[in-house]
């Protein structure tokens, strides 16, 4: 059957079906790796999402800057004079050029190497060359830098959202924030990024990472049995099967995984000197029941913030320690990926328990780590698939069943104490349907009216 032709409403002609597909458990392989779908993703997905950039305790002085992406466009997000954070697109109004060349730093301006025209970091434009001799009638304040016209700092975490019409950080997160407090607002300093995070390239689609963050427990025991093998993190956060409890949690369209162990109570496995500083961040007395008896959390803001928090080690020599890691999956085409990965611990602990966790963080999902080269090996499979002709011609879907109706006896917890609906079980896979299910109605809708022209700087 060929379905090379595009379907009435946009989007490509074998989604039509999409709604039903996933009713069914069902998605199609293709959207693994097709150009099309991608130059749609970048503009009704990232466009119009709140999308991570980066932690405030990475520019926490004014003048402080990281170079970031949204889609693929790069931007530069900076701590401007007045302290304020802006996102600000890597592109010179003169020509064009980007500005901004190097990852991080502190500047008083932006000057662009091209052809030197400086900017504020407020993103006005500060000067150009020759002003008397080139541009005697060149108003100054209307060719300022592009920035998104939304930026919001939820505990330490910056998002950035280009739609003019964006809904409210706090109303596009909904519900889902009680799990992120759990995780991000333990103490009342909250967490900080240890170093700078790292990125490396993987020949898969941006989906996959997002997806498996979603509550893909099933993975764990075949694709990571070599870490349970190397005793490197308790085979009951990995999943094993009869030793933990697990939930898959969906809530606001979003989605997280947590496992939990009888008679856990150690917070993800810190140690007590850094779990007795929690419960100061203002969280609940579920929510702090939550986080006590958890081993691990996983979960992903759409379209491509993923968090995990657990507790691994780099040797059997020496024991378990907690750390967070968040990270985003950027988009730079349709089959592949690039990976950015910060690692977090609490702002209040030791800096000799800081650097144990970045340690174990690294050693575990930095680009050579024990779990992340396990996922990174196979994922290119999956992509490599979606793009082949027999794939896309008969419109091949993947299965995504498992849990789902009849395929299990686990129903959801009627009295669950979070927002959400809870299946009190590891063996599902509702998350990544929830993901799914996400994502084909922010790609199918068509709320924003055509051509209207950004609000702010973007034009």
């Amino acid at each position: 059957m060929n379905v090379m032709h595009k379907a009435e409403d946009g989007i490509p002609a074998y989604l039509a079906d999409m709604r039903a597909d996933l009713e069914a458990g069902l998605v199609p392989l293709r959207i693994f790796n097709d150009n099309e779908l991608h130059e749609i993703e970048l503009r009704r997905i990232f466009l119009r999402s709140w999308v991570f950039i980066a932690h405030e305790s990475e520019v926490p002085n004014i003048g402080d800057f990281v170079t970031r992406t949204i889609g693929e466009d790069p931007y530069v997000c900076v701590r401007d004079e007045n302290g304020d954070v802006r996102v600000l697109l890597n592109s010179c109004r003169h020509r064009g050029a980007h500005f901004c060349r190097v990852d991080m730093g502190n500047t008083l301006t932006f000057t662009c190497p091209y052809h030197g025209w400086a900017y504020k970091t407020t993103g006005e434009l500060d000067g150009v060359p020759a002003p008397r001799q080139g541009y005697r009638g060149l108003n100054l304040e209307e060719w300022g830098l592009f920035q998104a016209p939304h930026v919001t700092n939820y505990r330490g975490l910056i998002f950035a959202n280009l739609d003019p019409d964006a809904i409210p950080f706090d109303e596009y997160v909904g519900d889902y924030k009680w799990y992120l407090d759990c995780n991000f607002g333990l103490t009342a300093g909250g967490m900080e990024v240890l170093g700078e995070p790292h990125r490396w390239v993987v020949d898969a689609n941006w989906k996959q990472g997002s997806e498996n963050f979603c509550g893909d427990s099933s993975h764990t025991q075949t694709t990571h049995k070599s870490v349970l093998e190397a005793g490197l993190t308790p085979a009951a956060a990995a999943g094993a099967p009869g030793k933990i409890h697990g939930l898959h949690i969906s809530c606001n369209g979003y989605a997280l995984s947590v496992r939990q162990e009888e008679g856990h109570t150690e917070y993800w496995g810190y140690p007590e000197e850094v779990y007795r500083l929690f419960n100061t961040g203002g969280l609940s007395e579920a929510q702090v029941e939550l986080a006590k008896q958890s081993l691990v959390h996983n979960g992903t803001l759409f379209p491509n913030f993923s968090f995990l928090h657990m507790s691994v080690t780099d040797t059997q020599e020496r024991p378990l320690a907690g750390f967070l890691t968040v990270r985003t999956w950027q988009p730079k085409g349709p089959g592949k990926t690039e990976i950015w990965n910060w690692i977090l611990a609490p702002k209040e602990a030791s800096d000799e328990y800081k650097r144990r966790a970045y340690q174990v963080g690294m050693s575990s999902f930095g680009p050579s780590g024990s779990f992340e080269q396990d996922d990174v090996a196979l994922w290119p499979g999956v992509a490599r698939s979606a793009s082949m002709e027999f794939i896309q011609r008969n419109n091949i879907k993947a299965n995504y069943q498992m849990g789902l109706g009849p395929m299990s006896d686990v129903f959801p917890i009627e009295d669950w104490a979070g927002p959400g609906v809870a299946i009190p079980s590891s063996a599902g896979e509702s998350g990544l349907r929830t993901f799914y299910t996400t994502w084909f109605d922010r790609l199918t809708s068509t709320s924003r009216p055509a051509g209207q022209k950004i609000k702010g700087e973007l034009r």
